[in-house]
């Protein structure tokens, strides 16, 4: 019996050993297991952390950022509140310039007011001078005397003209009378080129201006014919006849004036007339105010024509528009108005400065080289200065309104300091 005990307990104790050898190896394999697990979640935690450490790092540089961007802030807050005071000033300035505007807009209106008044005033008064002045056409006689001694009288407003010379056609269109003027000659072509009027038929030439005949002249049935000394026996012709006619040659700058006065008279446009003279004037004046600052009187030598060598003289406007312009014609002594002279006596007198028609040295028979090269000129003061000019021939040899426009031109050519 104590045997079978014996061997039973044996039995139970190693059925006991082997049911505790299972459950270690069962407890380690679940010790494993859980170890297994901890390091899983130990990686995982290690991973976590190194994703925390990234997030701190972009957090780390998202604050440096927002830092950055809050300085920026500051400063364009800053920039801001300066613009926002400039905008201040300038919101002021603008309202005080706007109350100026607004106040000189109201002086304007105010003045404008006044305008519109005084214009109305004008007008009526325009309206008044109009109608006496046609009062004064329709009934008025004018009698007039030229510079030889012709008797003209007009009792009507001459609706035809007709000028025998290019000075007189000049003076007629600076008075406005243009569309009267039904007859010209061939060497009129100021202001405008009248060889195509009358190839349009619009327009008559009688011919040349020296020497023209009557009968082309007659057949244009003029009320008014200005005539000058180059057509004086057309004009006695046309006198016999019973045309009114005119002669008109001014010899010096007043006399052109006058004849520009007597020109308004006998077409009744004396007002005209006036204004016209007395803008010629003013402009001459203006001329010799600006001479006072001179402090030289150049030497000029006007050359009229190079084959024979011609100039002007005494008693000739193109004298006295080279003393008007601040200069001294070299020929002022001569014993003729149109004298003519050698190339010793010039290049004795030794002109400051030459003045040169356009008509003959625009082409090419003769040009300015030409003088520069005479014989023995290269000593003159002029020829070494360079002071050759070329100069509209017709608004110094014409009797007519352009000689204002030589006094001007000379006057810039032989004082630059002046006149620039």
């Amino acid at each position: 019996m104590d045997k079978n005990i014996t061997y039973i307990i044996a039995i139970i104790a190693v059925i006991s050993l082997i049911i505790g050898v299972f459950g270690f190896v069962s407890f380690e394999g679940q010790i494993y297991d859980l170890n297994n697990s901890v390091t899983d979640l130990e990686d995982e935690l290690a991973n976590k952390l190194s994703s925390i450490s990234s997030l701190e790092g972009s957090l780390t540089a998202i604050e440096d950022t927002l830092d950055d961007l809050e300085t920026q802030v500051g400063t364009y807050q800053s920039s801001i509140t300066a613009l926002e005071q400039q905008l201040g000033i300038y919101n002021s300035n603008i309202s005080a310039l706007e109350q100026q505007i607004s106040e000189q807009q109201d002086q304007i209106s105010d003045q404008q007011g006044q305008i519109s008044e005084q214009q109305d005033q004008i007008d009526e008064y325009q309206q008044t001078i109009a109608e006496q002045q046609q009062q004064i056409a329709e009934y008025q006689t004018v009698t007039l005397l030229d510079g030889y001694g012709n008797v003209v009288t007009l009792t009507e407003f001459p609706e035809r003209i007709v000028s025998l010379a290019p000075s007189n056609t000049e003076i007629l269109f600076a008075l406005g009378l243009g569309d009267y003027v039904v007859g010209v000659t061939d060497f009129c072509d100021y202001p405008y080129d009248f060889s195509a009027w009358v190839a349009a038929g619009n327009m008559s030439s009688i011919g040349s201006y020296y020497g023209p005949s009557a009968e082309p002249i007659v057949s244009l049935e003029p009320d008014l014919v200005l005539a000058t000394s180059a057509s004086l026996d057309a004009a006695d012709t046309l006198k016999n006849l019973g045309y009114a006619v005119l002669v008109i040659e001014g010899h010096t700058i007043n006399d052109v004036f006058d004849d520009i006065l007597l020109v308004g008279r006998a077409t009744y446009k004396n007002t005209e007339a006036i204004s016209l003279v007395a803008s010629l004037r003013a402009r001459m004046a203006t001329v010799a105010e600006t001479l006072l600052d001179a402090t030289t009187t150049p030497k000029v030598y006007y050359e009229l024509w190079y084959e024979p060598l011609m100039s002007a003289g005494p008693e000739t406007f193109i004298n006295e528009i080279i003393t008007l312009a601040g200069g001294t014609n070299i020929f002022a002594d001569a014993t003729t108005s149109w004298p003519m002279v050698s190339s010793e006596e010039i290049i004795t007198k030794n002109p400051d400065v030459i003045l040169l028609p356009d008509t003959y040295m625009s082409d090419q028979i003769y040009n300015i080289a030409d003088v520069y090269n005479r014989p023995g000129w290269d000593s003159i003061t002029a020829i070494q200065n360079e002071a050759l000019y070329e100069i509209v021939e017709n608004t110094i040899v014409r009797s007519g309104p352009r000689i204002v426009d030589a006094i001007e031109t000379i006057a810039a050519l032989i004082h630059p300091e002046l006149f620039g």
